[in-house]
């Protein structure tokens, strides 16, 4: 779902009543375990966790006025998703992340290019996903950022 609100807080109401401890607990998993310098906001419609332009004044690319993407979640209609940019960029943290889903879930891997699709929110594995917010820091996403898209767009 694609909220127009803008704060996290009116975002959080809008969910079904049936997700909100799945998604809260999401939320906690990834305010508690995502290393410092990143920030929560509201970032297409969706709760993003973004790189401040007071650290990369550049902001993202598609619309340099927004803060460089990391992390979002969003309900979708199916499904609660998790957005993780790293993953998209950067191969063997996808490897490492598929190889090690299997341990700690019961359902079948359904992901995108970054998306990882839970249409069963009590099979969300929180363990592995707070072990993969904690691999990236805000400087190293900088780089792989930088390394692997702008590199591609000025091409």
């Amino acid at each position: 779902m694609q909220s127009k609100t803008q704060n996290v807080k009116d975002y959080m109401k809008e969910l079904p009543e049936e997700r909100v401890p799945h998604f809260s607990k999401l939320r906690e998993t990834i305010l508690k375990n995502i290393p410092k310098g990143f920030e929560e906001c509201m970032n297409y419609g969706m709760i993003g966790y973004v790189v401040p332009h007071s650290i990369f004044p550049d902001g993202y690319h598609c619309d340099p006025k927004l803060p460089l993407p990391f992390v979002s979640i969003a309900s979708q209609k199916n499904f609660i998703a998790l957005y993780h940019m790293g993953i998209y960029a950067n191969p063997k943290l996808l490897d490492w992340f598929v190889s090690e889903y299997p341990k700690h879930s019961k359902s079948k891997l359904d992901m995108g290019k970054s998306c990882i699709r839970f249409k069963k929110a009590d099979q969300i594995p929180f363990d592995l996903i707070a072990e993969l917010i904690q691999k990236i820091t805000v400087k190293e996403w900088i780089k792989l950022y930088q390394d692997s898209f702008l590199k591609s767009k000025n091409k």
